[in-house]
């Protein structure tokens, strides 16, 4: 039957025009990862290809040059300024040095993004560490970047800077130092990966750069912790396809798939937002009025115990259930909810079956023993999740 699906997905890929609604369908039940199907049919459900095949090849071609374009004017330009600027010691006379007030000024902006940078330096170094596969070198690291000529300040050595500085800082304010000392890392501490020699990155490298350039596109939003949880299962089903000129540019294919999915999502990840329709909040309760409508007692147990659903929905919804379950299951999770025609409305049936599915423990449980079981999700079987939620879907 695995043969027969790939025969239907490469049917319905196979026509001038790919037919949506068919596409969706046949998604919804799971994509197979042979032939690099799942990543041509994620970056179709995403908006990034066009229905219309003969269009494909000349978008790829322009949306990569974009990106290129991206990293030349937000990671390249700005190093090899710092980096001019370092070796003329005339600058302090321009208007335009790291002292300048003036928020204009490059220098403010720089620092303000290094900011940005730490975080999700920080963030992406912890991209599922179960998992060999971020800390492992690319083969297909930017040339762009790594070329061994270079000598202007890539993200590598901005992130190495500004760690020192801020340490250096620390140490001179207090007059002791309250760096750690090398002897007793912590986790977190640069050194919990070693960085690759010079000409290799690792994944989590590329997928830092995806997230710094977003987050300079995107002023509004910038980046907020979680984003790398969206991005992570993007980039690592479109770097491990099996073919082998589309894995070659998984970074900007990713980065547009991210920014599309992001355009859809964003809300979830803006504060001011909350309270609105589109907002997290509404989402949230969306989940419990749902459940009420399938489930009353249950409902009722859980708001009795005072059980909110911020306390575990927010995670779930805001991440799309990427941190709840392990990656192949989460990018099994993930071709449903890109096949789903309402964007996302499918997800809260997801939640909702989650918890009808363990509603004996929670019926029983206190509020203690409820807790940890929706902080940590104890059915791993995707399979059966999504079952339930079509079953949910179908009885309305």
């Amino acid at each position: 039957s695995a043969l027969l699906r790939i025969a239907d997905f490469q049917e319905v890929l196979g026509e001038p025009t790919v037919a949506l609604a068919k596409l969706r369908d046949l998604c919804f039940s799971g994509i197979p990862f042979d032939g690099g199907l799942r990543c041509l049919c994620w970056k179709i459900l995403l908006n990034y290809l066009p229905l219309e095949k003969a269009l494909w090849s000349s978008l790829l071609k322009k949306q990569r040059d974009l990106y290129s374009q991206f990293l030349k004017e937000m990671i390249i330009q700005p190093g090899i300024a710092k980096a001019n600027l370092g070796v003329s010691r005339e600058d302090v006379t321009l208007e335009d040095h790291p002292l300048n007030p003036n928020p204009d000024s490059r220098w403010n902006t720089y620092f303000k993004d290094n900011e940005v940078l730490l975080q999700i330096d920080k963030d992406v170094r912890r991209l599922y560490p179960d998992m060999a596969f971020f800390q492992r070198p690319t083969d297909y690291p930017c040339l762009l970047i790594l070329d061994p000529q270079n000598e202007f300040e890539t993200l590598r050595k901005r992130v190495e800077q500004t760690t020192l500085k801020s340490q250096t800082v620390a140490r001179n304010r207090s007059g002791v130092t309250n760096v750690s000392s090398p002897l007793k890392t912590t986790p977190n501490s640069l050194s919990e990966y070693e960085v690759l020699p010079n000409g290799c990155e690792a994944h989590w490298e590329v997928v830092e750069r995806i997230l710094f350039i977003y987050a300079k596109l995107n002023p509004g939003i910038a980046y907020v912790q979680g984003m790398n949880e969206i991005v992570g299962p993007l980039y690592y089903t479109f770097a491990t396809d099996p073919n082998s000129e589309w894995k070659e540019h998984a970074e900007a294919d990713t980065f547009f798939c991210f920014t599309n999915l992001m355009a859809e999502i964003r809300d979830n990840f803006i504060k001011s937002l909350d309270d609105s329709q589109c907002g997290i909040t509404y989402k949230m309760e969306k989940v419990y009025s749902t459940l009420k409508e399938k489930d009353v007692e249950l409902y009722l147990k859980l708001q009795e115990q005072n059980i909110k659903p911020q306390f575990f929905a927010f995670r779930w919804l805001t991440l799309l259930l990427s941190q709840e379950f392990l990656l192949p299951d989460v990018i099994r999770i993930w071709d449903s909810l890109f096949a789903d025609d309402k964007r996302f409305d499918f997800l809260l049936l997801v939640c909702c079956a989650m918890l009808t599915l363990i509603r004996d423990q929670l019926l029983e449980g206190d509020f203690t023993l409820n807790m940890r079981l929706l902080q940590d999700y104890p059915i791993s079987d995707v399979h059966l999740i999504l079952k339930k939620a079509k079953e949910l879907q179908d009885s309305k």
